[in-house]
């Protein structure tokens, strides 16, 4: 087995490589979960003050393993069937969703080393950090089925979000008309009317804009049952999706992998 091959087998989690791979699974999920905890504390001054330069020098240590982590997964990808081409492959690589959050991992230590940045959008490239927790969805399998049931459901998703949208231009609409007059600062326009739905269609209420006529309170009362109704249709649309995924994936084994329920093994026909 060549190197690049043997490479290819530990970084890939759909490849089974042995004990290398495990290993090497293993530490980048706990390197992730690290790096997550370490951005929590961070914010914590007196944390920060204290163990400023443990988050610094971890900081670093974790850019060099996320960039080598990346090259290396750049030069072995040609292993797979789908990108055995060594140029166009790569390319397809590069250009994919989880290659993508690979970059945005460790890219905003490298910006910070820009001339002439300013110190404000450092902050935002600090939020890019959060991109590692990303990376974990390759080794969890519930993250996977997740991700397909999204793939699936997607037209499901985007019809039931573009209804939920019109409702609410609806609701704002007829609330600012109801309460413009008597509340001109609260329900200045519909764009601002909109906030008050968002919050009266998900049963936040907030409290800060509040409907004071005997229309608007009736009508308020009407949206916020409707909202009830409205936000379980992505609900029930996804724990369909995952029925059928679960559903589907058990059905496939094979007939003659039938397992007691008491003692767990096998039961031969």
């Amino acid at each position: 087995m060549t190197f690049r091959r043997r490479l290819y087998l530990t970084l890939d989690p759909t490849e089974k490589g042995g004990l290398a791979e495990r290993t090497f699974e293993i530490f980048l999920i706990a390197t992730i979960i690290i790096n997550i905890l370490a951005i929590v504390l961070e914010s914590v001054e007196d944390i920060r003050n204290d163990y400023g330069l443990w988050f610094a020098a971890f900081e670093k240590f974790s850019v060099v393993f996320f960039t080598l982590e990346y090259a290396a997964r750049i030069y072995s990808i040609v292993e797979h069937p789908a990108h055995k081409d060594p140029v166009k492959g790569r390319l397809k690589f590069i250009r994919s969703p989880m290659a993508i959050i690979d970059v945005l991992a460790f890219l905003p230590f490298y910006l910070t080393f820009l001339p002439g940045l300013d110190l404000r959008f450092l902050r935002i490239f600090r939020l890019l950090a959060l991109f590692r927790m990303f990376k974990i969805a390759r080794y969890l399998h519930a993250l996977k089925i997740f991700r397909q049931v999204l793939a699936d459901r997607k037209e499901q998703l985007v019809l039931s979000f573009i209804f939920i949208l019109f409702v609410l231009v609806i609701i704002s609409f007829v609330m600012f008309y109801a309460e413009h007059d008597v509340q001109p600062e609260a329900f200045s326009s519909i764009p601002a009317t909109m906030w008050w739905g968002i919050a009266t269609l998900t049963t936040v209420g907030y409290g800060d804009i509040v409907p004071v006529t005997p229309l608007g309170k009736f009508l308020g009362g009407l949206f916020a049952i409707a909202g009830v109704g409205l936000l379980a249709l992505p609900a029930g649309i996804l724990s369909s999706g995952f029925f059928e995924r679960l559903h589907t994936a058990r059905t496939s084994e094979p007939d003659a992998v039938k397992k007691c329920p008491h003692c767990g093994k096998a039961i031969h026909d």
